[in-house]
């Protein structure tokens, strides 16, 4: 399992260091990405305080300490080295994940990561043309995807033709189990709006 990612002694003297600081019997180190798979990907380690981690998280025994890996973002953190360099301001604590932005999502994969999947890998560099960009924002309980339009598709008039036609057509397709689409500025929607 510790092959997934790499935690040299040095980071690994230096973490045992900072938790040793925190004075908490038993307080780990927790490793997961933010938006894994998208551009946006971010690589975080927090502590970690007993009772804290996931009932699925995988458990790595170190020599000095003990690390908690998010389920989710296994996949994304393989290849991954947490290192320290030490220099004269003391140091830096560094996380390469070179595969935290890389889509690796299969059928298995939560539903989420497979919208995110096409969103990032299919619908938005077409977008990106046109200075627009779709991000999900929620999976409503009844597997509805809220998609949050950004940049040129806010507001553009054309947003629900290409909603309904491209977007939805694409994720349905490839994401069965997709009950439908909704924007998060939902068009149709005029209770809020200034004319009645």
């Amino acid at each position: 399992m510790s092959e997934i990612i790499q935690i040299t002694d040095s980071a690994q003297d230096y973490l045992a260091e900072l938790l040793e600081k925190q004075n908490v019997e038993g307080i780990a180190v927790r490793i997961f990405i933010t938006q894994p798979g998208t551009p946006y990907a971010e690589t975080c380690l927090a502590y970690c305080r007993p009772g804290e981690e996931e009932p699925s998280d995988e458990k790595l025994e170190l020599e000095k300490i003990t690390v908690f890996l998010d389920k989710n973002s296994l996949a994304f953190l393989e290849e991954a080295v947490v290192d320290f360099n030490a220099d004269r301001m003391g140091g830096q604590l560094t996380i390469k994940a070179p595969n935290a932005k890389m889509p690796k999502v299969n059928a298995d994969s939560p539903l989420e990561d497979r919208v995110n999947y096409i969103l990032y890998s299919e619908i938005n560099p077409g977008l990106a043309a046109h200075g627009g960009e779709i991000k999900l924002v929620e999976l409503t309980g009844d597997q509805v995807a809220v998609l949050a339009f950004g940049g040129g598709c806010q507001g553009c008039a054309a947003v629900d033709l290409t909603l309904k036609e491209g977007v939805e057509k694409t994720l349905m397709e490839r994401i069965p189990e997709l009950a439908g689409i909704r924007d998060v500025t939902d068009h149709t929607d005029t209770t809020n709006a200034y004319y009645r």
